[in-house]
């Protein structure tokens, strides 16, 4: 199997572009490998991270750490993570900061609430006729959290989980 790193660094240098605006935020972008492992007969998940090889088929979660370093209250604040090439969109981060979340298919042009809809034409008995279908999670390509409000001090987390084509 063909290792695939671009990966990383594309998600690493996302980071300086994650938060729009100059609000005064720190943001850390952290990469783990998912590996399942049976422990004691159970099932749980093992994050191994800051891999330097990842292979095709390989479970990555994304965590992006957003600290308000201010002295203030933040409100509204847009955090945007793309999809890095060479993975698809599986799910969001289990257990992360409640935020509101929406999902790109356009490259980060236009965000909605899942589950996304499209237009696509086909044609039925001869007839080419358009319909609104639902977007897989797959097809994402970014995604923007909007955080209501971040007090002083404070650090949430948001993520979401790809995996290496």
């Amino acid at each position: 199997m063909k290792t695939r790193t671009p990966i990383l660094l594309t998600a690493l240098l996302v980071g300086t572009a994650l938060a729009q605006g100059a609000a005064p935020l720190s943001l850390n972008l952290n990469m783990s490998l998912v590996r399942s492992v049976k422990v004691d007969g159970k099932v749980t998940e093992q994050f191994s991270p800051s891999p330097s090889n990842v292979q095709p088929g390989d479970l990555i979660s994304q965590v992006v750490n957003v600290r308000n370093t201010g002295s203030r209250s933040i409100k509204n604040v847009p955090v945007t993570l793309p999809v890095p090439k060479n993975t698809v969109y599986v799910a969001p981060e289990k257990d992360m900061s409640v935020a509101r979340t929406e999902y790109s298919i356009d490259g980060g042009k236009t965000f909605a609430a899942a589950p996304l809809k499209k237009k696509v034409t086909v044609t039925e008995n001869g007839k080419t006729v358009t319909r609104e279908v639902e977007v897989k999670p797959n097809e994402y390509n970014a995604v923007r959290w909007t955080i209501t409000e971040i007090n002083a001090n404070q650090t949430l987390k948001l993520g979401y989980r790809i995996q290496v084509r």
